[in-house]
Order: structure tokens, then C-alpha cells, then sequence
């Protein structure tokens, strides 16, 4: 049975200058792990008993970057699932998209965490080792692109 983990891809939008695309203005939240190799990655974790995968998700953002479900709108039409080993067991992450109600929400890490960041696609790619990971935020900017 394989691991099952959900999150949301946090985005904002900044005011862009009036010369820029509107998507210039689009900022992706990374959290990095206070464990293991401090990894950078949006919130997520695994599924508690009872509770389906989007509550998982929005339970785990508010846990991870203290942003409540009241804080975030919720992108309709974009799902994400990833699959990759984990020591040698299968894991999947399913990932929504999510964009903050307001761009100056305080963010607050739980112990998990040591810091976050606001960052643009290709600063986000940087950070996010994981070509699996890389390859969803340039999904998603797409996503969010197509739709202006």
C-alpha cells in the first residue's frame, strides 16, 4: 500500500508594473523541512483517518503555514498527483491549487519547518530539488497563464 500524502500549491499575486504580464506578478510558497535535508516543498502531509484528501490538504496548510481554508481560494480545475519511492516504498501526493486571499497573509511555521519563502517560477524551481516537483510548478504556472 502506498503512502498518501496531500497539500496545496499556495500561490499570490503581487501588483506588476503596468509594462509586465499579469502572470510576472505570481509568487509560489515553499516551506523548508526542519528534518532530514531541509528540503523545500508546498505544504502537505498524510491523510488522517476519516478524513478524505482534500481535508487533508487544507488541515496540513493550515498546520504546516498557519493559513486557514477562509484565507485561500481554491482553483477549480487543477489536481496534481505525484508518485515516487520513499525509502524504497511507493508514495503518492495529490496537490490543489490554492491562491491567498490576500498577499500580505502572515505565514506561520509549525515546528516542522524552519522557514519559507515567496517565490517566483523560477526562483520556486531552484529551490524545489525534485524534477517531479519542478515539473508541477511549471504545470501550474501554465495552468494559471492559460487562464488570464
Amino acid at each position: 500500500m502506498a503512502a498518501r500524502a496531500c497539500g496545496l500549491i499556495v500561490y499570490r499575486r503581487l501588483q506588476p508594473a503596468a509594462s509586465s504580464r499579469p502572470a510576472d506578478g505570481i509568487e509560489y510558497l515553499l516551506l523548508q523541512t526542519s528534518y532530514g535535508t531541509h528540503h523545500w516543498t508546498p505544504p502537505k502531509g498524510h491523510v488522517d483517518p476519516g478524513e478524505d484528501d482534500l481535508q487533508t490538504a487544507f488541515r496540513e496548510t493550515q498546520e504546516e503555514a498557519g493559513l486557514q481554508a477562509s484565507q485561500l481560494t481554491l482553483v477549480e480545475g487543477y489536481k496534481k498527483e505525484l508518485h515516487y519511492p520513499v525509502r524504497g516504498k511507493p508514495k503518492t501526493v495529490v496537490y490543489w491549487l490554492a491562491e491567498v486571499k490576500d498577499c500580505n497573509t502572515e505565514i506561520k511555521l509549525s515546528e516542522e519547518h524552519q522557514a519559507f519563502r515567496w517565490l517566483k517560477l523560477e526562483d520556486a524551481c531552484k529551490f524545489a530539488e525534485y524534477e517531479d516537483m519542478q515539473a508541477t510548478l511549471k504545470d501550474v504556472h501554465q495552468f494559471l497563464c492559460s487562464k488570464e
